[in-house]
């Protein structure tokens, strides 16, 4: 019945409101509420629209939107990892098994997982905007938390979870969580030349009044 599919799906996708983002749990953010999953896929979705509006891109932007929406409904079954804990190998594998189960309930299931898939593979311009987005969207989000002061550098638990040498080196040359954030994205994400430029007027410039 149509109308259980779309209910049962709802319900489901509607966890995700609750479902806190493991990245600010290991780096120790303190802060009443944290961002959830559900709240972080709206702000890459916002961050599409501006993209998209202000540089022109040509893009298939109900694509990309929608890409985005669906790309993190795997983590309801294999929760949130950090690229520190997991391979992107091991959670394409995890999250391919996981996504089909998610999107049986709907009849359209087959061309919805395979807007996942093209996200995970980044070949398409489309996959490769989502991915910059995603990845700046939480940048961003760092960089609000610090300015909330947020975040204590000292002593963190993190760093001896994650054992990452250039982590450790970029952590002794940052003045804050989101410089070393924002230098890690510009370092293993290989942004346009516009998505560089917002990067790096969020790093160098203060976001919040």
């Amino acid at each position: 019945m149509k109308e259980k599919n779309v209910i049962e799906f709802y319900v489901m996708c509607n966890k995700l409101k609750d479902i806190v983002r493991t990245g600010w749990k290991v780096w120790e953010v303190k802060r009443e509420r944290l961002e959830s999953i559900a709240e972080h896929i709206f702000g890459v979705q916002m961050l599409a629209i501006a993209m998209w509006s202000e540089y022109k891109y040509d893009i298939d932007i109900m694509k990309v939107i929608t890409m985005i929406a669906v790309h993190e409904t795997e983590e309801l079954i294999i929760g949130d990892f950090t690229p520190f804990h997991i391979s992107k190998e091991e959670k394409n594998k995890l999250g391919t098994v996981a996504v089909k189960k998610i999107f049986s309930v709907l009849e359209n299931a087959e061309s919805i997982e395979n807007l996942i898939y093209e996200f995970n593979d980044r070949k398409t311009k489309e996959a490769k905007f989502a991915h910059f987005c995603d990845k700046l969207e939480c940048d961003i989000q760092c960089k609000l938390y610090d300015e909330e002061c947020k975040v204590n550098m000292n002593n963190q638990k993190a760093l001896k979870s994650i054992n990452n040498q250039y982590v450790n080196k970029l952590v002794e040359n940052s003045s804050s969580l989101s410089e070393m954030w924002i230098k890690y994205g510009q370092n293993k994400t290989d942004y346009d030349d516009n998505f560089l430029s917002v990067s790096n007027y969020v790093l160098n410039n203060k976001l919040l009044d």
